[in-house]
């Protein structure tokens, strides 16, 4: 029996290598097939994802091609900032001329012309300098007091002890004195524009910082509201004191006054902001101090200054 089945397995070991030489594909496909069938369900899925992913690369093909010998249809120009404005903004911005300089004074009765709000709007000016505000000699920064005020209504407080306070009040501050100041600002209460405080006093605003220096109500000694003389402080600050600074960009974004004040006053407060700022040019610019300037109101056109002419 033994010799009988060794003498099968050598014919049947025959029979394949005379399979192979004959036929060596159908071996080849036969041992393929039998190494696929021994595959794990992983390997199963990861052969079905590789061959989803060629067919669907196929297909996008097809559509390229398919898209590329449509004719192209020619999309509208989306609308301009004009365009999509209100219909009044559209009457008072065709008072402007396109590309035109207009010297100061034109350009700020331009503006009262141009006020489109119900409410006594801000004109405000805002100045591209040629500075780098990242480098501390050109990073420019200013107060100052307008000469027809900003138009608004300050409400200014002041943290001194009871001499000063007693003064400050008489001069007009709305908050004076220790204990009015901090039990407000113990609730979280801010009820004031403008903060100014003695040398002596300002340990005492440590804690409020948090609260008051996000706002830009902590008191500086370079914006004024950190001095000794709080009188004089409290009548600049209610007369319009206002404070300027580059932004990283090298703008300065300034209020100059309301449209109710007419163009004279407007002028006034213009012509001292413009001479603050040229004080103030750092002598390690030696390229274009002033690059552009514009004039605008509250929701209103901007209207391009002559700068060479400021």
């Amino acid at each position: 029996m033994a010799k009988a089945k060794k003498q099968e397995e050598v014919k049947e070991v025959v029979l394949e290598q005379k399979i192979e030489e004959l036929a060596p594909e159908v071996v080849k496909e036969k041992k393929t097939v039998a190494k696929a069938g021994k595959r794990s369900a992983k390997a199963v899925a990861e052969k079905d994802a590789e061959q989803a992913k060629e067919e669907r690369k196929t297909v996008a093909k097809e559509l390229e091609i398919e898209q590329a010998d449509k004719p192209k249809v020619h999309k509208p120009p989306t609308r301009s900032k004009l365009e999509r404005a209100s219909k009044k903004y559209r009457e008072v911005a065709a008072l402007l001329e396109i590309g035109k300089l207009y010297d100061l004074k034109t350009a700020l009765e331009l503006a009262i012309k141009t006020s489109t709000t119900k409410f006594d709007s801000t004109v405000e000016m805002h100045i591209n300098l040629g500075v780098d505000p990242r480098q501390a000699d050109q990073n420019i920064r200013d107060n100052m007091v307008l000469p027809a005020g900003t138009g608004k209504l300050v409400r200014v407080a002041v943290l001194a002890d009871t001499d000063d306070a007693a003064a400050a009040k008489k001069a007009g501050a709305d908050i004076a004195g220790l204990e009015e100041l901090t039990n407000k600002l113990d609730k979280g209460i801010i009820e004031f524009d403008v903060l100014i405080a003695t040398p002596t006093q300002m340990a005492k605003l440590g804690k409020y910082a948090r609260t008051l220096g996000p706002k830009g109500l902590m008191p500086n000694p370079k914006s004024g509201t950190v001095t000794t003389d709080v009188v004089k402080a409290v009548s600049e600050a209610k007369a319009g004191r206002v404070e300027y600074r580059v932004d990283s960009t090298g703008i300065v974004h300034l209020g100059i006054g309301k449209v109710s004040f007419g163009a004279t006053k407007l002028l006034q407060n213009a012509e001292a902001v413009l001479a603050s700022i040229k004080s103030n040019k750092p002598s390690s610019i030696k390229a274009t101090y002033m690059k552009s300037a514009h004039v605008t109101t509250s929701m209103g056109p901007s209207i391009k200054l002559d700068h060479t002419s400021l």
